[in-house]
């Protein structure tokens, strides 16, 4: 995947041109003939310029029913006795007499030459917003000759048209002829062109490549389109280097980084770079850098998310047009506040509501940044600055981009295995299903998760830990005690300990190890993010099942250790590798006596510590020996708030009388 972005991303030099308006001319060129050459930009600005319109037949018969209506309306006016009836126009008393007094002939007459007027003003085609003193005009020289005769018929029918045509428009534009319009107008008027003579400078060397003189060196071939390999291989190997650098800081961040959480973060890049190669200048950098950081900060991290950002606005593709580093830069700062913000929200609201509020501020920097700073004292890039409806319909565009990718995050984290703040906060919802049964089936277990989650909460917190990722860990790290909840010491309520019936450690070694096989087997069945399922065999580790092992040495002296081994792996994060501490500090923590000092604690929790680092626990959970001892301290401080008493209240058997 790597080198499929870097080969997309490298792909413009494989046919560049070595020049191009704006770069600094290598060499001084000089006309070596006379000659004729077309100036593109003039051509293109005029092609820009003509906007061929045809006559919209729908439009035009809805303005002429409309004219007959109106046509219909006024003989009812005409009819009438009463002089105050309302009519499809404002009709003067000598236009109302006219009307009355005008014969069958008469009326067909005029209803024809108003009819008349109207198709030859609709063939010439109306627009909608002209004036109605120059539409009064027009229908008034269509109906010209009526004037001669009688003057209230003119009248009557100049109010009549310009009643039913003002603000309609009968024209549109023909996209399947519109180019060929274009074309058959600028020939009609002649292309134009930039006349050189044989020994003309071109252009000096070191000197601004215009569009005219890049038009002249096209003209006369110096201007060379085949691949540049040099080019080629710097932007490949700079976008190949990109990616894996992206890959490392994304497993410093996750040391448990599966492969497709790399795909994910890759495939991104991908999409971008074939979105920039497809619609180039015309796509909105916030379009497509802010949804990505919003989806890695939530999956991965904050810090994956930065570096996502920081390389694709390095890849971004920029183009000579005046404004593309300050629209970066916008893009830069908005998706690194996304990136920073979205990682520590922790439910699905809080993500709408920066979808909803973010657009608005991009779109207030943007304004500032591209209106107020960039113009002053730069006239010329004055004309080159999106206007406000540009701006607003990237801000909307980036707001629906938003609410995609937050309706599409469900979707994308049981593909990509990853894990929300939000998801997280459901799966801690001591109501789900699989809690309720630990808590009703093995509820020593589950008052043993509850203190676990204390310890560990704290020990994250401590040292910057994802708290909301632990402490969803642990209330599922002892699912697996479900499938055999009386052979753990926490359940048993009758004092009967099935391990000292049967009398075989190697069977109660296999018992301890199945709580972790099975603990896997319900997280798939529950569909557990991975992330949570880690926390089952990893809070273990491989870890010795030390009085099961005494036990069998007891027997036979030279029986083998790794069988009284958990499976593992060891912790691979900090969170599991916090968790692991945790479990073993419990227990120990509520074994010691009430009147036992702040030093026993925090040397019982060295000891189980110590050996836990020792055993080579620790050593792939990226925990330091700082960072060890920060949660050490954490423990300890959670244990002084367990070993809290409240004083003893009398008990009294009646009202009033103690016991």
């Amino acid at each position: 995947m790597c080198v499929l972005v870097a080969f997309v991303s490298s792909w413009p030099w494989l046919g560049k041109p070595n020049l191009w308006p704006g770069v600094p001319a290598p060499f001084e060129a000089k006309a070596p003939t006379d000659a004729l050459v077309i100036d593109t930009e003039s051509l293109e600005k005029r092609r820009s310029q003509l906007i061929p319109q045809v006559i919209d037949s729908q439009e035009t018969n809805r303005l002429r029913n409309e004219l007959e209506r109106q046509l219909k309306e006024l003989e009812l006016v005409a009819k009438s006795n009463k002089l105050d009836r309302l009519g499809p126009v404002n009709i003067s008393y000598k236009e109302q007499i006219w009307l009355r007094k005008r014969n069958q002939e008469e009326k067909l007459s005029w209803e024809n030459e108003v009819r008349l007027a109207s198709r030859r003003m609709l063939s010439q085609g109306l627009v909608n917003n002209l004036a109605v003193n120059q539409l009064r005009k027009a229908a008034s020289l269509q109906l010209a000759h009526i004037r001669d005769l009688n003057l209230p018929a003119h009248s009557l029918g100049v109010k009549l048209l310009s009643n039913t045509f003002q603000g309609s428009s009968n024209l549109k534009t023909d996209l399947g002829n519109s180019q060929q319009l274009i074309e058959e107008l600028i020939n009609a008027q002649g292309r134009p062109t930039i006349e050189v003579n044989k020994g003309d400078l071109i252009i000096s060397k070191g000197e601004r490549i215009t569009k005219k003189s890049y038009d002249v060196l096209n003209h006369f071939g110096m201007i060379s389109r085949s691949p540049r390999p040099a080019a080629w291989f710097s932007r490949f190997s700079e976008a190949s280097i990109s990616c894996v650098i992206l890959l490392l800081i994304m497993r410093r961040e996750k040391p448990c980084l599966q492969a497709r959480h790399g795909l994910l973060a890759l495939g991104l890049l991908l999409v971008s770079q074939i979105s920039n190669l497809w619609l180039g200048t015309g796509l909105s950098p916030l379009a497509v850098v802010v949804p990505p950081a919003l989806l890695l900060s939530q999956g991965i991290g904050s810090t994956s998310a930065l570096a996502w950002v920081a390389i694709e606005i390095l890849l971004w593709p920029l183009t000579i047009n005046g404004l593309a580093e300050e629209r970066l830069i916008v893009a830069f700062a908005v998706s690194s506040i996304v990136a920073l913000q979205a990682g520590r929200m922790r439910s699905r609201a809080q993500l709408l509501q920066m979808a909803v509020l973010l657009p608005f501020g991009a779109l207030l920097i943007e304004w500032i940044l591209l209106r107020s700073q960039i113009t002053q004292g730069n006239n010329s890039l004055g004309q080159l600055i999106p206007n406000s409806e540009v701006l607003i319909t990237e801000a909307l565009l980036m707001g629906i981009t938003l609410m995609l990718t937050i309706l599409l995050i469900p979707i994308l984290e049981s593909t990509f295995g990853l894990i929300t703040k939000a998801r997280l906060m459901e799966l801690a919802d001591q109501e789900r299903p699989l809690l309720r049964r630990l808590s009703s089936e093995a509820p020593g277990t589950f008052e043993h998760t509850l203190m676990l989650c204390g310890l560990a909460e704290e020990g994250a917190r401590t040292i910057g830990a994802d708290v909301d990722l632990i402490r969803t860990g642990a209330l599922y790290h002892d699912i697996g005690k479900l499938h055999a909840p009386e052979w753990f010491i926490e359940n048993q309520q009758d004092g009967k300990n099935p391990h000292d019936q049967i009398d075989d450690p190697f069977i109660s070694a296999e018992v301890l190890q199945a709580h972790v096989d099975e603990g896997l087997k319900l997280a798939r069945k529950y569909r557990l993010p991975s992330p949570i399922a880690d926390f089952i065999p990893e809070h273990q580790g491989t870890l010795k099942m030390g009085y099961f092992l005494h036990r069998a040495r007891e027997k036979n002296p030279n029986v083998s250790e790794h069988l009284f081994r958990y499976k593992g792996p060891v912790p691979r994060s900090r969170e599991t590798g916090i968790l692991m501490l945790a479990d073993g500090c419990e227990a120990a923590l509520r074994a010691l006596h009430q009147n036992s000092s702040n030093e026993d604690a925090l040397v019982t929790i060295r000891k189980i510590v110590e050996s836990r680092r020792i055993d080579g626990q620790l050593k792939n959970s990226t925990l330091s020996r700082a960072e060890v001892e920060l949660v050490v301290i954490a423990f300890a401080n959670v244990w002084k708030r367990m070993k809290h008493r409240r004083i003893a209240y009398p008990i009294t058997t009646k009202k009033g009388f103690p016991a």
